[in-house]
């Protein structure tokens, strides 16, 4: 079985932050919702309040949206030079850095991020994040064109106007950064929905940023639910696009409130269920400790786990052995705890949906190999919990399941196994574990999913684009690509003098 933390750690060492910004941020200024009605968001180690933040609702997005229209039709932030954002937002990043242990812990305490990769890897990410994108807000150009007839022509590439942005709660930092890096670097003012689980460190990006010089309007904050504040922010006649992460459902009615509003632009980055698959010419001591994180990674809480994995039957008692073997070290507890794998789900809703999740598992006919239960302990953990004879047509194999939970498939032959991978709703990302380049090349061509890793898994990078095919959605964020999403082009001629177009 799987460790599990006694909870004695040693906290005098790690500095557990009071919490300072619970209002919305809106020009400029932390304010009550207009209602004055509050929500608590709790700690998913103890079941405690943490802190009661305002509810946004439509009133306080029309506040925001306000400011945010009047920060990009008439404010500074569009019309500086490109210099002069790269200037704010490395200053920007600095601040992040500055206060990266409050930071981390308020991430750990909101959303359960392990503190020790929160502190030592993904807020340095994504203050480099900001320092990339900083790097392109001063060469965004159009192009001189060739024209065939008397006409001088050039394009301008100009920021698209007001984001709505959406962003989910299991990666507080990285959701936010990912989405505000990018628009602020093209020009774009925003309005940002916190999850409502996890509204802690949006707020406190939104301090940073005016800190660093970001414009009042330009940055502003609501937290709330996605029926009211969502809605809202997706409907909004003067937004001109919304860019959310989260589930299918509902970037199926972000969609119809765009289509039915102003025809908004839309990015969606949705579910995914994505296929880790093992070729029997790998080194399973290797493989099998990355297929564990690539499906538990963060408690199962982000859309690209490699939660369906599929072994090559050659290698797969073999690999399923070592898997519990690799298991037997993994331990899981408070996340403050640097000795911890995996954490607690970031709520009593997604905890009680993955346990419901493991129960259709055992009614199908599926193995429970290992795990299954909830922890005997306050706090919303489950053990670790895999599934064998898993087959494609049960619910664990096709829905996501956003937790702790993996099923593994055997499979033969790679004509088997691309068609098992595609038979899927999603597209959103996969892995091709196989030392044979042949086989590699053709697998990645053939999975229909927008990201594909070879022998590794999760190898984000700034200059990477992150983004599905199918029902996982459209739209990338990371890299150029993001950039290009919040940029529109115009196209501008004249006639050259004396030609026959005057």
């Amino acid at each position: 079985m799987t460790g599990e933390s006694n909870g004695n750690l040693e906290k005098s060492t790690i500095k557990i932050p009071k919490v300072k910004y619970t209002k919305l941020f809106i020009n400029g200024e932390f304010v009550d919702s207009i209602s004055g009605r509050t929500f608590p968001t709790i700690d998913p180690r103890t079941e405690e309040v943490i802190a009661y933040v305002s509810e946004g609702d439509k009133e306080d997005v029309d506040l925001a949206v306000k400011a945010a229209r009047h920060a990009f039709d008439h404010g500074p932030w569009p019309r500086f030079p490109g210099c002069e954002r790269r200037r704010i937002l490395l200053k920007f990043a600095d601040l992040m850095e500055e206060n990266l242990e409050e930071l981390a812990a308020l991430d750990t305490l909101d959303a359960a991020n392990l503190y020790s990769v929160a502190k030592n890897m993904l807020i340095h990410d994504a203050a480099e994040l900001i320092r990339f994108y900083a790097g392109a807000a001063d060469k965004i150009h159009g192009e001189t064109l060739k024209m065939s007839k008397e006409v001088q022509a050039y394009t301008l590439i100009e920021p698209i106007g007001v984001v709505g942005h959406i962003i989910p709660w299991n990666f507080p930092t990285q959701m936010f950064v990912m989405k505000v890096g990018a628009a602020l670097a093209a020009g774009c003012t925003m309005v940002i929905k916190a999850a409502e689980q996890t509204p802690l460190s949006a707020l406190y990006y939104a301090h940073l940023a005016k800190q660093a010089g970001v414009p009042d309007g330009v940055i502003n904050v609501v937290p709330g639910f996605g029926h009211t504040a969502g809605a809202a922010i997706s409907s909004h006649m003067d937004i001109d696009m919304v860019s959310f992460t989260g589930s299918t459902v509902t970037g199926h009615r972000i969609m119809q409130a765009a289509a039915t509003s102003n025809l908004k632009q839309v990015c969606l980055e949705l579910g995914g269920k994505s296929p880790f698959i093992v070729f029997d010419d790998v080194d399973v001591d290797k493989i099998a400790p990355l297929a564990l994180s690539a499906s538990l990674y963060n408690q199962g809480q982000i859309c690209v786990a490699g939660s369906r994995i599929f072994v090559q039957e050659g290698i797969y008692d073999k690999f399923v052995g070592r898997l519990l073997e690799e298991l037997k070290t993994w331990v899981v507890g408070d996340p403050f705890d640097p000795n911890v794998n995996q954490g607690p789900q970031v709520d009593k809703e997604q905890y009680e949906k993955v346990l419901s999740y493991i129960e259709h598992g055992k009614r199908e006919g599926a193995t429970l190999l290992t795990g299954g239960k909830p922890l005997d302990r306050k706090g919303y953990y489950i053990e670790p919990t895999i599934f064998t004879d898993v087959t494609d047509d049960m619910i664990i194999a096709k829905e996501e399941i956003f937790g702790p939970v993996m099923s593994i498939m055997k499979f033969k032959s790679v004509e088997e196994v691309i068609k098992k991978a595609n038979s899927t709703k999603y597209g959103l990302a996969a892995g091709v574990m196989t030392n044979n380049l042949n086989i590699a090349n053709t697998v990645s061509r053939s999975i229909r999913a927008g990201t594909i890793w070879i022998n590794c898994y999760f190898a984000f990078d700034y200059d990477f684009p992150i983004g599905g095919y199918k029902r996982s959605g459209f739209g990338k964020d990371m890299g150029m690509d993001a950039l290009r999403k919040y940029l529109q082009v115009k196209a501008i001629a004249t006639p050259i003098f004396n030609s026959p177009w005057l």
